[in-house]
């Protein structure tokens, strides 16, 4: 018997008390680079099956080559084996590609409440008609000022920016669109 728990697809009215279950169990697990920010959270927390009495959990990574994964891997089953559940996989899935659009609203909230400024807009991954993307001013989370400039590229890990705010002189890392 299998039974299938997914977020993007399935509403939580839809699953069994064991999916919503083993679905809250696996979103509780934070994320190892930004802890304030669980899986669910982030939006790479994909699908939760249970295939008779095993749990195969489903996520996507931010990127290909999280360095982050092996982790998330690690924290999902022990998360699972200390609620007494058996076997637990998790499986890697890279198509479709992770966007920031998956990120719930309540994540991009936790974010600017650690100092991270959220990803500003939607990815509408693959549906850009244009030859250029413009770049739209990011709000520092410390004072919501949009004078910022970006120092940097890529910051404490590839998902991010650094930039600064030009009125309060504070570095931040910007979530980028992806």
């Amino acid at each position: 018997m299998t039974a299938v728990a997914t977020k993007p697809m399935t509403s939580a009215g839809q699953r069994s008390a064991a999916e919503q279950q083993a679905w809250a169990l696996a979103a509780t697990v934070c994320d190892p680079e930004i802890p304030v920010l669980t899986i669910e959270d982030l939006g790479i927390l994909r699908a939760v099956r249970l295939v008779d009495g095993r749990v195969e959990v489903t996520i996507t990574p931010t990127y290909s080559g999280c360095p982050a994964m092996d982790a998330i891997r690690d924290d999902i089953q022990a998360v699972f084996a200390k609620a007494g559940y058996g076997e637990v996989g998790v499986n890697l899935v890279l198509a479709p590609a992770w966007t920031t659009d998956w990120m719930s609203e309540i994540g991009k909230a936790k974010l600017r409440e650690y100092g991270i400024a959220p990803p500003s807009g939607s990815s509408r991954a693959g549906g850009h008609s244009g030859p250029v993307r413009l770049s739209l001013a990011v709000k520092c989370p410390q004072c919501s000022s949009l004078n910022t400039k970006e120092l940097t590229r890529f910051g404490s890990t590839s998902c991010k920016a650094l930039y600064v705010c030009q009125d309060c002189k504070e570095p931040f890392d910007y979530f980028k669109v992806l």
